[in-house]
Parts: structure tokens; sequence; C-alpha cells
């Protein structure tokens, strides 16, 4: 499994909205709210043969209520 964080900038008063509906959805093992330029961080798992790009678009940023998102791949846990 390849993990990958996600930060969401939703549109103004969305941001429950749209934490909401990610978390219906169960696609994300973990949602934050967060203060700065984004509004919430949410990290997935996809497998090893997906594309996290395709998954991001078709996945992620079709929620109502999301503005833009900028994807944070990582390499390695310690």
């Amino acid at each position: 499994m390849i993990p990958f964080f996600v930060q969401i900038k939703c549109q103004l008063g969305k941001t429950y909205q749209v934490a909401n509906a990610i978390a219906d959805a169960e696609v994300a093992s973990e949602i934050y709210s967060t203060s700065g330029d984004f509004d919430l961080l949410a990290k997935f798992y996809i497998d090893d043969n997906e594309d996290i790009g395709h998954f991001v678009a078709n996945k992620v940023q079709v929620f109502e209520g999301i503005q833009d998102t900028r994807t944070i791949i990582t390499f390695k846990a310690f």
C-alpha cells in the first residue's frame, strides 16, 4: 500500500461539509482540520499498482465544496 496526503482548500463555509462527505465515502484513512492555506489534511492509502493522480482526480476532487488540492507524496515512515 502507498500512503500519501492531500491538503484540501474548501470554498468558504464548506469545510465541515467536505470533511463529512469524504469521511462518509470512506476513501480516506484520516482527515484533519488545519490552519493556514489549506483547510483539511487527509491521508489516503492506495494499492501499489494504482495511480495517485487518477485517484486524487476521481476520488478526492469530486466532492462539492473543494476549491483546490495539493498532493504530498511521502517516502518513508520513521
